[in-house]
């Protein structure tokens, strides 16, 4: 996987495909990386859309297993993610750009979407990460026993102090619907999004259909859309056709 590096910072990506750019964000949490997510995948997004569209997928900034490092930033975690991902594109001389992004996805999209309005042209949430009034504190539990201890263990320049401080700012100050963005903005935000929900403890059903209902220009897919295995075709002709509508010409 090609690397560029900006300042202290390397992301780690893979290209494929011609035609209008397409970034995909794995799933996977904090240790999405595209190795690890395409043996969990509902789908393969890069053989999905390459055919039709440029498709660039970076592994995320300090993810177990990835080729992508930098500093953590205590202060400024989400936006520290948004960085690279806007980086990454600036770095292949991309302005405006479609995005489909898995489980901690969604939340990225939502704060690119607040960061970059006029480049994100629409956006894909599958299976969308967001907080569950009943288990505040689950992704900062989780994240410092998997990803927090992991990272702890190979990187000597960061300290048990920093990690907290970083999953605290991004999953206990704002710990309420999809983390980067309130509902007021995603009730104003104009730009068209398609949600495919999951029910799971990480991604729950509720959030991602009041995202639907909040957002003017929101579509849903049908659900469920990965259990059986034979609704997923549908679910990828659902957003084939949404990305093929929102594509400028």
């Amino acid at each position: 996987m090609p690397v560029i590096e900006k300042g202290a910072v390397r992301i780690s990506y893979e290209e494929r495909g011609t035609g209008f750019p397409l970034l995909i964000l794995p799933g996977g949490g904090l240790n999405a990386t595209l190795a690890g997510f395409a043996a969990s995948a509902p789908f393969d997004a890069l053989a999905a859309f390459s055919g039709e569209y440029r498709c660039i997928a970076p592994d995320l900034r300090n993810a177990e297993g990835g080729g992508s490092s930098g500093p953590i930033e205590p202060e400024r975690p989400w936006d520290s993610y948004a960085d690279d991902q806007l980086a990454l594109m600036d770095h292949l001389g991309i302005e405006r750009f479609l995005v489909i992004g898995f489980c901690i996805g969604g939340p990225f999209i939502w704060n690119l979407l607040r960061r970059a309005p006029q480049r994100v042209v629409a956006g894909v949430l599958a299976q969308p990460s967001g907080s569950r009034p009943e288990k505040r504190d689950m992704f900062y539990e989780n994240n410092m026993k998997g990803w927090g201890a992991k990272l702890l263990a190979r990187r000597p320049d960061v300290t048990p102090a920093q990690v907290d401080a970083f999953l605290t700012r991004m999953y206990r100050t704002d710990p309420d619907f999809v983390f980067t963005v309130t509902r007021d903005f995603v009730a104003a935000c104009p730009t068209p999004v398609l949600i495919l929900p999951d029910d799971v403890p990480a991604h729950p059903y509720a959030v991602a259909m009041e995202s639907a209902r909040l957002a003017p220009n929101a579509q849903v897919s049908l659900y469920p859309w990965k259990d059986p295995p034979e609704l997923v075709p549908l679910a990828l002709r659902h957003i084939r056709m949404f990305l093929r509508a929102n594509t400028p010409a």
